[in-house]
Parts: structure tokens; sequence; C-alpha cells
């Protein structure tokens, strides 16, 4: 059921902007089912926390029974890959996506299905500009009729394309829904694969627990805003005991650390730490 508390969880909580926020707050009023769009590169097998910031957003939608499209990014991934890899990475895709969101709701797309005419040209080499990555991943958008698409601040740009193309070939513009970019454990850039600074889905639970507890103190109460289902009066609580320097951090996180691992493991998890 659609109240007040899950309308603010869904749309403040964990959000930085949501473009065509009325008409998305009416569409999910409507109570009709919505396509939730979310599209994922390919080149790396390995999934982190950062990616679960949209993952749970998914999944809250998903509990009001709405429909997953999570997109393959095979057509734009940042290397070329092999068919080969490109199964066996989302298949493992999969195992870590069905950590958060639920597999009977979800509907694991392909580019390769809408861009197969292109293939003769790309597998030959023949240069695809970068202007042209944008506009591809966009149209994912109209392939598969999305109502919704979930992306990291960095990705405005070619969401608010997707809404341009929809309007072009007839459809509904989509939602546009904005989750802030985590901080990696530096402390000072996005987490990243690439950049080392990252906790895996698919770690070990002590490995996730240690990581945790290695953030800087002023990630603490972000972590709990965008990872955990912590209360927002609680965590407001948190955060006054932080500035009021009347609560050890060390007892926070690990808190932080057990709601996550907990999460990813399961409660039996959790108990051990």
């Amino acid at each position: 059921m659609l109240t007040w508390q899950v309308l603010h969880k869904i749309a403040r909580r964990g959000v930085a902007e949501i473009i065509g926020e009325d008409e998305f707050g009416k569409r999910l009023m409507e109570g009709l089912p919505l396509r939730l769009k979310m599209g994922f590169d390919p080149s790396s097998p390995d999934i982190h926390l950062g990616h679960v910031v949209g993952l749970r957003k998914l999944r809250q939608l998903q509990e009001l029974g709405h429909q997953v499209i999570l997109i393959v990014g095979d057509w734009t991934a940042r290397r070329m890959l092999t068919q080969e890899e490109v199964e066996r990475n989302a298949e493992t895709y999969m195992r870590q996506f069905f950590k958060v969101v639920d597999p009977e709701r979800t509907e694991l797309r392909r580019q390769s299905e809408w861009f197969g005419s292109f293939d003769k040209r790309f597998r030959g080499g023949k240069p695809i500009t970068e202007l042209l990555y944008p506009l591809l991943q966009a149209y994912d958008s109209v392939a598969v009729e999305a109502d919704v698409e979930i992306g990291g601040t960095d990705q405005k740009f070619n969401l608010l394309v997707g809404r341009e193309l929809q309007v072009m070939e007839g459809q509904r513009p989509q939602q546009c829904l904005l989750v802030p970019l985590l901080v990696g454990t530096d402390g000072v850039q996005k987490m990243s694969k690439s950049l080392g600074n990252y906790i895996g889905v698919e770690e070990p639970p002590r490995e996730q627990y240690g990581k945790v507890m290695s953030i800087r103190d002023d990630l603490i109460i972000s972590y709990f805003d965008l990872l955990t289902d912590v209360e927002d009066a609680e965590v407001e609580k948190m955060r006054q005991a932080l500035e009021k320097a009347t609560v050890n951090p060390m007892k926070l996180k690990k808190r932080l650390a057990r709601e996550i691992v907990g999460q990813l493991h399961g409660a039996c998890q959790r108990g051990e730490y």
C-alpha cells in the first residue's frame, strides 16, 4: 500500500533529484505497474555498494508491484567484449543483483537485442564515436518502453536524452530518478573498482565488515541513508550525536557494518559481529 511514509522513503531518502517528479508521484498513486529501467556496464563481472544504492530503490518500487528491467550494456561497454564474456558477466551480475532486487519481478535485457543491425560494422572494427554512446544508451528506454529510469547523478544527461527519444517515438516520457554517488572507502571519490575504493557485493562477510569499519567518520550518516533501512528518526539521532560528540563513531560503524553484511549475506551473518 502506498502511504505517505512509503512515498517519502521512495522519493526523498537516498534521492538526489527526480526529473518529472509530479508525474512520478501521480503515476505511483495510480497504482498501475510501472516499468523500471536501470542499465549496467558488463565490462567487469562485479558490482559494489555504489550500485546497491540504485538497486535498493528498485527493490522499494518492486515491493509496490512494479517491474524492473535490468539492461546489460553489451553495446556501450567500456571495452569490446566477446559473447562469452558478456554471458559470463551477465550471469555473475544476476547472482549479485538478486541479493537486493526480487528476481520474480525482474526482467533481463541486452542492448544487442535492438542494436543487432549495427553488429557487422561494430564487430568489424568500424568506429562508433563517443558522441553516439549517450544516444545508444538512451535508445534503451525506447526499446523497453521504460516508465522510470534510475541512475546516478553522473548519468543525468543520458537519462534526459532517453526522455527526448521517447517523445520523438510517441511514447510517454520516462521519469528520471537520480541517486547520489556513494563516496568510496578513500573518503574522497565515488566508489569505483578502477579506483580500488570499493566494497564488493560478493566479498566475504568479514571483508565487507572490515571495509565498512574503515570508512571516514563523516561518511557514516550518508551510508546509513543510502544503504540501510534504519528509520529516518533514528538516523537523525545518530547525526546529532556525532555532531555533539556524544557517541563513539566506532559504535555506529559497527551497527552500520552489521546492517550491510546482514542485508547481503543474511541475518545469521549479522549476528556474528
